[in-house]
Parts: C-alpha cells; sequence; structure tokens
C-alpha cells in the first residue's frame, strides 16, 4: 500500500474484508514490518448489487496462463462465482491449479477494490450441473449455432442471479447440450466466429453484466 500506492501517515484508506464488509481509516504507522491503520468508523456491510451471475466453465485443460487470464478478468468484471466444468472432453483439473487460481483471485480482488470477493467452487460434473440449471429463470449455454445473444435475453427480470456455462475446447458433446437445453439453459450465439473457452466465457459475462447493469438503472 505505502509502496506501490505511495501512501503515507495520516493518508485515507477503504478496508474490505471480501465480504461485504467496508470500513474508511488513516494510516498512523508505516515501518518495515508494514502499516497500522486506525479505523474511522465501524465496518458497514454493503449488500451486492444486481444480478449474480455465476459462471460454469470447462477451462482445465487450457495451457500457457490461459485459465489464469479467464479467472483474473472474471474477477474484474464481477462474476459472483466460477466453477470449473468437467465433461467428456475435460474431465479434470489438478488439484495445485485450482490453489494457484484461488491466489489470482484474491490479488485481482484486491487490485479492481471489489467489496465481494469472487468465489472459486470446487470442480463439479455436468450432471451435477443439471439441477442448478432446472432451477435457475437465467441460464445461458454458450452455443457457436445459437440465436444471438441480445436476441435471446428477455426485457425485463426481477432475477437475483444467473448462470452462464461454456464449454471445453472441442465444446460439449452432442448428449451434453441435449441434457443442458433439456435442464432449461437457453444457447445463446456469440458472433460469426469460433471462439476459444476463455474468450467465450469472458464475451458473454461481459455482456451479461452489461445488460443486467442496463436493466437496473
Amino acid at each position: 500500500m505505502t509502496r506501490v500506492l505511495r501512501l503515507g501517515i495520516n493518508d485515507r484508506v477503504e478496508l474490505f474484508d471480501g465480504a461485504g464488509g467496508l470500513a474508511e481509516g488513516f494510516i498512523h504507522k508505516v515501518d518495515k514490518g508494514g502499516s497500522d491503520v486506525e479505523l474511522l468508523e465501524d465496518a458497514r456491510i454493503v449488500a451486492p448489487q444486481g444480478i449474480q451471475w455465476h459462471v460454469f466453465a470447462a477451462f482445465g485443460t487450457l495451457k500457457g496462463g490461459r485459465a489464469d487470464w479467464l479467472i483474473e478478468k472474471c474477477t474484474e468484471l464481477g462474476a459472483s462465482s466460477v466453477t470449473p466444468l468437467l465433461t467428456e472432453r475435460c474431465h479434470t483439473i489438478a488439484e495445485n491449479r485450482v490453489d494457484r487460481l484461488q491466489r489470482l483471485v484474491l490479488a485481482a480482488v484486491k487490485q479492481c477494490q471489489r467489496i465481494h470477493e469472487m468465489s472459486l467452487k470446487p470442480p463439479i460434473q455436468i450432471s451435477h450441473l443439471l439441477p442448478v440449471v432446472s432451477q435457475s429463470k437465467l441460464a445461458f449455454l454458450a452455443s457457436a449455432e445459437a440465436p444471438p445473444l441480445l436476441s435471446v435475453l428477455p426485457k425485463s427480470s426481477t432475477e437475483q442471479s444467473g448462470l452462464l456455462i461454456v464449454g471445453p475446447e472441442g465444446d460439449f458433446t452432442e448428449e451434453e447440450v441435449h441434457s443442458l437445453k433439456a435442464a432449461g439453459a437457453a444457447p445463446v450465439g456469440l458472433g460469426p466466429c469460433r471462439l476459444r473457452v476463455e474468450t467465450a466465457t469472458i464475451s458473454l459475462l461481459s455482456a451479461l453484466m452489461l445488460w443486467s447493469d442496463a436493466k437496473d438503472q
């Protein structure tokens, strides 16, 4: 804080705990061990705003930092949670990789000053996702051959949460797509080009965040 932001004694700062707690304070001591902050007020709880979007993406096989980028950008854009999705073509994700991604979430939360930390959930099979889809009225499935997203979005919604589902490299199998659609997921297209997993995830999340923000105005 004092090194990167060049803050010093008596400078005011905002403190947040990642669970909605927010308080204002000031720096009253700086030494080699860090900084001490004195609170100017009791912490207050800030409720989440707008639709809470939950991402289910099959990114376990992504290489070269692409999964890192996906997690970082989901955090910055405001996703409520990200769950690695295990499919026939992406059936595993290393445990040490999940630990690394959790550290990336925390770093991104601090960087973009999110009051509510994004939750990185344990990996799940599609069979366990289906009941979740069935209970949601806003569940969108990224699909190259589907109608454009904007033509599928409802004009209004009172829902508090929604799901976005993105398949692995090589896409979902026909059986998986059929199961998701039967559970209630609405297939949506993201343009004429075939997108990578991380690109599709961020494109869909960005569009849905903008839509839900505009709806709340």
